[in-house]
């Protein structure tokens, strides 16, 4: 039963305990049109081919609704729209509405983490909208409709969240990707919406009140609403939210009405592990105000500037799958053709990641051809998990990087996620980094994080330095020079593995992996070195929109020193994980032989077929006449660290994985 089912079963109860039975006799009182930009025709994954944005009119509506909504509720919230590859278009501060956040893990709870973002209340509200925004525009699709609520599903320590031993979530640490450090994603030109995929102010959010929006079956953008002034999480999903305590997400319900995702897209006709997705606790039958009475443009407050994302005023969106977007199909002719690709353009519509030769001379051109494109084939055969109609295939993006963390190509799938563009490099330069002889060195050289206080004084609490998660490592590994020797080749999934607060895997009173921090310490918003890498960096960036440093970051997230140094690059900075490293699966490191030469990745569908797809991938290059390249040889596959009794995992492939085939062990054997 799914979250909106308990809830009208409670209210049905209630109500036929007074003889009121009439409400209970439609199931669903909003009939499936209500509400939903739905068009004439069910979209498959190729609407966008017809452009579709949002207009300057349609944000000011949806702004509108929403805005009605939190005034009806006695509610002031600031709000934030964007299209789907994460232009500002708009960003409204209702008249009274705190103008700052406080980032939180433990609201209400007498239990605290300090360190990382844990209790920083000096962040402006407008970061917190943006980023619910940027969050639910870049997990949707035509295929599937993700909230923030979703993402605070899958990207927490137990999935579900608040189940014993469960394993982590399958997109466990992806808040800390789509960084506004990152090289990858782009900046406000000072002018308006260009070319994606744009940053985020905080990375991914958990915290629900982030809403997807649809024209005509197609994702264009998403609202994202901060009202109770507290960023964090949903920690328990066994009872829904109730209305009163969820403002956040009832004013972007209203908000997105009009252009609603369709029903039959939405995250809770999904599932994952054989789990239901959540993608709201309320509906528009739980809307204080009515939506269709909203005025078309907002009253009670103002469009605001907001430093590094947008002027004052409105601004309509992109067409995504059109180069104003900077997602557009591979021109005719190319090597690509026929595979339904995609590249990722610039403002004069180049390619920004072509195919090219690595620059540490250990991959061809040729070869990085050959590895984009038997990547996406298998992605082409394989079943898609989270995408909707059941019996799509999987929708990647695919990327090679070489052992210097340079992109050597990008080539995406029709109507898969936006968020793949940046994550996808970030994980192929992980798996690239991790088994080079470069990254105990790194992580000795880069400035320690420092962590601010908690409150609204911004003040130097303490630092964490980076070697200690080396040497923690070593020591778990029984590896004395772990990192440093390059003996045993690292999948996402094995990085993953030791990120996480249990060791293994989601089994409480276990101790924390060696890249984690411990009980008491760790958070999903303090999680240990994914997060202590970047950490000066995004605090600068943090500072900056807020007015207290007069310098935006740079475009490298590693090697920034902290408050106390004035946020100056130090020596330590280094080019291999300039958007910082991931720790869920999709990538693994290029072997010629023995030798590394480069990280394979993809991501956009579910945690298994996303590790899978590079691995086999590889595989089917090393089979290509002539072909030298090869996936890590068995002996010095991370699998081959052993613990106890348990092994480290590098590719877990899912059953019958292929469209095409009845095939139920593709990976076993390679």
């Amino acid at each position: 039963m799914t979250v909106m089912e308990v809830r009208r079963f409670r209210r049905c109860i209630a109500l036929m305990t007074v003889g009121v039975l009439a409400a209970c006799s439609s199931g669903d009182r909003n009939d499936d049109e209500r509400g939903i930009g739905l068009g004439a025709e069910p979209c498959t994954g190729s609407c966008q081919r017809i452009p579709t944005r949002l207009t300057a009119e349609d944000v000011q509506l949806v702004v509108s609704r929403a805005a009605t909504e939190a005034a009806a509720r006695g509610e002031a919230a600031t709000i934030a729209v964007v299209d789907r590859v994460g232009n500002v278009l708009g960003v409204f501060r209702m008249d009274g509405a705190d103008p700052s956040l406080t980032v939180t893990s433990t609201p209400g709870e007498s239990s605290v983490i300090d360190g990382g973002l844990e209790r920083l209340a000096f962040i402006p509200s407008e970061l917190g909208a943006i980023s619910k925004a940027l969050t639910a525009a870049y997990f949707s699709s035509e295929g599937q409709a993700f909230t923030s609520r979703t993402a605070n599903q899958i990207i927490q320590e137990n999935f579900n969240p608040g189940e014993l031993n469960a394993p982590s979530g399958p997109l466990f640490g992806v808040q800390f990707s789509q960084l506004a450090c990152s090289d990858i994603s782009r900046r406000f030109n000072g002018v308006g919406p260009d070319p994606g995929s744009h940053r985020a102010p905080l990375g991914f959010a958990a915290d629900p009140g982030g809403i997807p929006l649809y024209k005509n079956g197609t994702p264009v953008g998403a609202i994202g609403v901060m009202a109770d002034g507290i960023y964090s999480l949903d920690k328990s999903l066994f009872e829904p939210d109730s209305l009163d305590d969820n403002a956040d997400e009832l004013i972007a319900i209203a908000g997105s009405f009009g252009f609603a995702a369709p029903r039959d897209r939405r995250a809770d006709r999904v599932t994952a592990e054989g789990k239901t997705l959540r993608f709201t606790d309320a509906d528009f039958d739980d809307l204080a105000s009515n939506p269709e009475q909203a005025p078309a443009i907002p009253v009670g407050g103002a469009f605001i500037a907001v430093r590094g994302y947008r002027g004052a005023g409105v601004s309509p969106g992109t067409a995504f799958g059109h180069p104003d977007s900077g997602v557009r199909p591979v021109a005719p002719g190319s090597v690509f053709a026929g595979l339904d690709a995609y590249v990722v353009v610039d403002e004069n519509n180049n390619n920004r990641f072509p195919p090219r030769a690595g620059t540490d001379g250990l991959l061809t051109q040729a070869e990085v051809v050959d590895l984009l494109r038997e990547s996406l084939v298998v992605g082409n055969r394989s079943r898609s998990q989270v995408r909707r109609p059941v019996g799509d295939y999987s929708r990647l993006t695919v990327v090679v990087t070489d052992t210097r963390g340079a992109v050597l190509g990008l080539l995406r799938a029709e109507d898969t996620l936006v968020d793949a563009i940046d994550v996808t490099i970030q994980k192929a330069r992980s798996v690239a980094f991790f088994a080079s002889t470069q990254a105990a060195q790194r992580f000795q050289d880069v400035p320690p994080a420092e962590y601010l206080a908690p409150g609204e004084e911004v003040r130097v609490l303490r630092e964490s330095p980076l070697f200690p998660y080396i040497e923690n490592a070593r020591r778990v590994l029984n590896q004395p020079s772990a990192f440093a020797d390059g003996a045993f080749a690292y999948s996402l999934r094995s990085i993953g593995l030791l990120s996480r607060p249990f060791f293994p895997d989601g089994i409480w009173g276990t101790p924390a992996g060696p890249f984690s921090k411990p009980a008491g310490q760790w958070s999903l918003f303090s999680t240990g070195a994914e997060l202590d890498l970047i950490y000066n960096g995004l605090i600068n960036h943090i500072a900056y929109v807020a007015g207290l440093v007069p310098d935006d970051v740079g475009q490298n997230c590693t090697g920034i020193r902290g408050l106390s140094d004035g946020f100056s690059v130090s020596p330590g900075q280094f080019s291999e994980l300039p958007n910082g490293f991931t720790i869920f699966p999709g990538a693994v490191p290029i072997y010629r032989d023995n030798v590394l030469v480069g990280g394979l990745a993809s991501s956009g569908d579910g945690a298994d077929q996303d590790g899978m797809i590079p691995f086999l991938g590889l595989d089917a290059v090393s089979r290509l006449p002539g072909s030298t390249l090869n996936n890590a040889p068995k002996a010095i596959r991370s699998d081959q660290i052993r613990f106890d009794d348990w092994n480290l995992r590098y590719v877990i492939c899912p059953q019958a994985p292929f469209l095409d085939s009845d095939e139920e062990a593709a990976c076993e054997g390679l």
